[in-house]
């Protein structure tokens, strides 16, 4: 008996040492397959950074279905082919692309480049301002529906009458009577992104630098749309 003991014990404690090497060797082998991936991917950035650099242009006109007008700065202009897989309608004028340092080719499509300044004005979220939240400005808040929010809502109303939807309304008056807050309303009723920019931010120091922000500016409200920009303090744009 005391013999049968002894060798139950002991398989009893060989079968567990056996469980815990399996345990183990799972978490090597979880180990191994995670350093693998870190491996694949180092040497696919390393191959990365190992080729040839690419040139960056600006799509100018596409002119057919495999040669597009490219602008590469300051090189000049060239016609150039499109690589395989690339989306020709993505190639709008204006559009950043990359071409191969060696033969020009398009070989992949770039996201609008804009101003880390541009990017900070746009609030991420809708507003939760309502025009419940605005005492006084009943007529102003009729206008500005029928202005905006009638024309982001229901397009089809100014195009049965012939007439162009507007664009913008200019809001006038001391601070503090709500202009911010009519226009953090307007987008949270139309559900759009609320953009705001103080005119100051587009006076700057060097020549072209203010036109400049405002073009990224447009650019980045047409990419979010449907957009609200809320240009504050506007009359600080060309004042003495």
């Amino acid at each position: 008996m005391a013999l049968d003991t002894f060798f139950h014990n002991k398989i009893e404690g060989m079968k567990m040492e056996i469980l815990q090497g399996q345990a183990v060797l799972r978490r090597l082998e979880a180990q191994r397959n995670e350093y693998n991936s870190r491996v694949r991917l180092l040497r696919e950035e390393l191959g990365l950074l190992q080729q040839p650099g690419s040139y960056v242009g600006e799509v100018v006109k596409v002119m057919g279905t495999k040669k597009v007008l490219v602008k590469v700065h300051p090189e000049g202009k060239y016609v150039v082919d499109i690589a395989d897989g690339i989306d020709i309608s993505k190639l709008t004028a204006g559009k950043r692309v990359t071409l191969l340092s060696d033969t020009y080719k398009l070989n992949s499509l770039l996201p609008s480049s804009v101003d880390p300044l541009v990017s900070l004005m746009m609030v991420e979220k809708v507003p939760d301002s309502t025009y419940d939240m605005i005492g006084g400005l009943d007529e102003q808040i009729k206008q500005i529906k029928e202005v905006i929010e009638l024309g982001l809502k229901h397009p089809e109303l100014f195009e049965s009458l012939g007439i162009a939807q507007p664009k913008g309304v200019l809001l006038y008056g001391p601070p503090g009577t709500g202009k911010t807050l009519l226009a953090r309303a307007v987008a949270h009723h139309t559900d759009c992104k609320f953009i705001r920019v103080s005119g100051s931010e587009l006076v700057q120091k060097y020549i072209g630098e203010g036109s400049r922000m405002v073009r990224e500016l447009f650019v980045m409200a047409r990419e979010h749309a449907p957009s609200i920009i809320f240009m504050d303090e506007i009359d600080s744009i060309g004042s003495s």
